[in-house]
């Protein structure tokens, strides 16, 4: 009895990738790895710009808040002007917590400052900060950087009357002529010393009413910044 052969069962031939498929894929991951790594640093980079500008407009933010409180505490005091701008730096008094304080917005650079003096009752006190804060050297130590990246700032005035904002420089030039206020009496022990003069309030602005409305131009690399500020009462 012959046995019948058995089938011999062929396997199919495995056929690899040739050279050319490889690098048409290998072309082909990188480009999608180019564009993934474009889309991700395109990522980043808003992520970091949005950043940035949050946190300049939170600066900004509290730098007006701190402009508006100053402006909205303003109290008028016999020999101190309660608010005067000379094109370099403006000076302000305004109530505080145990006393007045006289208040200096100055632009050193394209840095805003704001300086403070310590609180006080008198007005000599006062007359001597104001005497001091004439000189950036006198300030600079305590003066707190609230703004940076400025080209440019100015104030402006809306007074009674003229139905437009004027430049407040404006109001500075009449003093020039003014006649000096008596030097008040030295105090003991201090005759002969040649204490300089107070500050002139004659026909300063706030020797009959101050401004209806003070507005902040504040030239910025984003644009031009603009807030007015309205001052409520005669103080």
């Amino acid at each position: 009895m012959c046995s019948r052969p058995r089938p011999v069962l062929s396997l199919p031939r495995l056929r690899g990738f040739t050279l050319v498929e490889v690098l048409v894929a290998l072309f082909i991951m990188a480009v999608l790895a180019m564009m993934a790594w474009r889309g991700i640093d395109a990522l980043v980079r808003s992520r970091d710009g949005a950043q940035g500008n949050a946190q300049q407009i939170l600066v900004l933010s509290a730098t007006v808040n701190q402009w508006e409180q100053d402006l909205a505490q303003l109290q008028r005091t016999p020999g101190v002007p309660a608010l005067k701008y000379d094109g370099a730096a403006l000076r302000l008094t305004r109530r505080a917590k145990d006393g007045l304080i006289l208040v200096v917005w100055m632009l050193q650079g394209d840095t805003l400052y704001r300086w403070t003096s310590p609180p006080s009752s008198r007005v000599t006190d006062l007359q001597e900060w104001w005497l001091r804060s004439q000189q950036w050297s006198g300030i600079r130590d305590g003066a707190l950087p609230m703004l940076g990246q400025l080209s440019e700032w100015q104030v402006y005035y809306y007074r009674q009357g003229d139905n437009t904002w004027s430049n407040a420089q404006s109001s500075a030039g009449r003093s020039n002529t003014a006649t000096p206020p008596a030097t008040p009496p030295p105090s003991p022990g201090t005759e002969g010393e040649g204490t300089p003069n107070p500050p002139d309030t004659a026909n300063e602005e706030d020797a009959d009413q101050l401004p209806q409305g003070v507005r902040l131009v504040l030239r910025l690399p984003a644009g031009t910044l603009t807030r007015d500020v309205l001052l409520l009462g005669d103080h």
